[in-house]
């Protein structure tokens, strides 16, 4: 069992405890040791689906890597911040459903992220991550026995009918016609098509996540000149230089006569 996990690390091992007798703790801790990291119970029905979804969730990691080796090519010449949002699209750790929770992971505000793509005329950030979430749900439509409610779970939409929705504003088309026409390499290469490669100069130049300081993007878009900390603390005030030391002085407040 050891030397089969080692040989084949990109295949998933599962153990399963299908027999009505209490599973023996050292069987446990044995196939723990061979390097096999997930076990389910399916002497429940609860199982079932819980092995399902441990097989499904390899089958999109499995496309994610092909995705990310494709998109690592392609965007060689971009920044680490913009690589690091493409990155994100196909990550499970960074999977979300909407762009606003995607944006909250990357730590970037969801209306500065959009904005950034607007001023860069790049589609929108959340076009990036619906082709996403269909580059896997083609991937899952390749194995046959999963149905569209089954994909639409696994992917968290909301039901089968948010699912087909989301098909149909993407690319027109209703699920059945997109499980016949697409697989996941297909649907990848569509992604690509549409949303990298007609767009790659503005790409190589976005900076999606790069923080700046509060108040100087807006200000450099009017126009306005932008003062740093020390030009504010020189600012004119009525004719006068004030100096940091005089500030507090001159802006202090009045004291009733009373008090002094």
């Amino acid at each position: 069992m050891q030397a089969v996990v080692r040989d084949f690390p990109r295949i998933p091992t599962v153990a399963l405890v299908s027999a009505a007798t209490d599973t023996d703790p050292a069987s446990v801790l044995a196939l723990g040791n061979c390097g096999v990291r997930t076990l389910v119970d399916v002497r429940y029905a609860a199982g079932w689906g819980r092995l399902r979804d441990v097989l499904g969730a390899e089958v999109t990691n499995d496309m994610d890597r092909i995705a990310l080796g494709v998109l690592q090519d392609d965007l060689r010449d971009a920044s680490p911040d913009c690589w690091k949002f493409f990155e994100a699209l196909f990550t499970r750790s960074y999977s979300a459903p909407t762009i606003r929770v995607l944006a909250r992971r990357l730590g970037v505000l969801p209306s500065t992220l959009m904005s950034r793509f607007f001023r860069a005329q790049l589609p929108a950030p959340k076009r990036y991550l619906a082709f996403a979430r269909l580059v896997r749900a083609a991937r899952l439509f390749e194995n046959p026995g999963l149905s569209v409610a089954d994909v639409a779970t696994h992917l968290d939409y909301s039901s089968p009918q948010s699912f087909g929705r989301h098909i149909k504003t993407v690319l027109a088309i209703n699920a059945t016609d997109f499980r016949r026409r697409y697989g996941g390499q297909e649907m990848l290469q569509r992604f690509r098509e549409t949303l990298v490669i007609p767009h790659l100069p503005a790409l190589c130049e976005l900076r999606p996540l790069a923080r700046r300081i509060p108040g100087t993007e807006a200000a450099l878009l009017s126009g306005v000149p932008v003062h740093t900390h020390t030009d504010r603390e020189r600012a004119p005030v009525r004719g006068y230089i004030v100096e940091p030391s005089a500030a507090s002085v001159l802006f202090a407040p009045k004291v009733p006569r009373l008090l002094q």
